[in-house]
């Protein structure tokens, strides 16, 4: 049988901590379905993208490339178009007495910076020149990339973030693109030709860490001295009558029940969490006794 007493506030304590699951992966397990990670290259094309006997809406290569490049440079690199340090906007600035001074300089665009470091990001921008991009699903990274997990290598090439979201040759020690570890995403920036086809068209490993936050609720469950003292057990009843006599162990002044399982329930007395002790835990009659008990959830 079960008893019932709510919490209060100061009986449960949520507490936040980050876990990481590492991943690793080969060509193989890249190119099917089952992972979802994708490759693609993306092209600076200037020339029309209508190609006769389609319609414009049409899916073809042509525009696939285009479409991956303009929406890598909008997203991540808008502000460093001109400069690999940025490129601020001059806007006026208004005074607290109503005037109007200038310029202030800021930037034009959020382009998810990993570190509030200067950043410094190179996007090719010449006619034809290509980018790179790896996609990993939410799913597999969870909240974020871990920074400085991301590791990349094929037959000839080997690559490591550096935790402010760097992507680098681990050969010649140079940035070769960047991480934007809160989307998934891994940017070649520095590559052409037949390096970048390795990284995207090619065998490669790749391994990261993912992030999750879980949230550890604690439950305290406290037993004052003057409370459940009678247990509800009915091996404590006599069965060999209907008057549902009490053994004579359970009336005397020295017995305490004890504890054996915790039951958590929702305001409509659904159970939704049983907590089992290690052992028979016995209640005090002098003094409180808590149950700690330790949940944890995905957010």
């Amino acid at each position: 049988m079960s008893v019932f007493k709510p919490f209060i506030t100061s009986d449960i304590l949520v507490s936040p901590f980050k876990v990481n699951k590492f991943f690793a992966f080969i060509n193989n397990e890249l190119t099917g379905s089952n992972v979802e990670i994708d490759r693609y290259i993306g092209t600076n094309i200037t020339s029309s993208l209508w190609t006769s006997g389609s319609y414009p809406t049409g899916f073809i290569n042509t525009q696939d490339q285009i479409l991956v490049y303009r929406s890598i440079r909008e997203l991540y690199y808008s502000n460093y178009l001109l400069d690999p340090n940025g490129s601020p906007a001059a806007t006026a600035s208004f005074n607290v007495d109503g005037t109007i001074t200038g310029p202030a300089y800021t930037p034009n665009y959020y382009n998810y910076l990993s570190t509030t470091l200067t950043a410094s990001r190179y996007f090719p921008t010449g006619s034809g020149e290509q980018i790179g991009v790896i996609s990993i699903p939410s799913n597999l990274y969870g909240e974020y990339l871990q920074p400085g997990s991301v590791k990349i290598s094929t037959f000839s090439l080997a690559f490591s973030d550096d935790s402010n979201g760097n992507l680098i040759d681990l050969f010649t020690s140079t940035k070769v693109g960047d991480v934007i570890y809160e989307h998934g995403i891994i940017i070649f920036t520095g590559f052409q030709g037949t390096n970048l086809n390795d990284i995207i068209n090619n065998s490669i490993y790749l391994e990261f860490n993912s992030t999750f936050t879980i949230y550890e609720t604690q439950y305290k469950c406290t037993i004052r001295e003057n409370e459940f003292n009678f247990s509800q057990n009915p091996s404590v009843v006599s069965g060999s009558t209907n008057s549902g006599i009490v053994y004579d162990f359970a009336t005397g002044s020295f017995f305490s029940p004890y504890v054996t399982t915790v039951g958590l329930y929702n305001n409509s007395y659904e159970l939704i969490a049983v907590a089992k002790l290690a052992q028979p835990l016995p209640t005090s009659a002098t003094t409180d006794t808590s149950i700690l008990i330790n949940l944890d959830m995905l957010s």
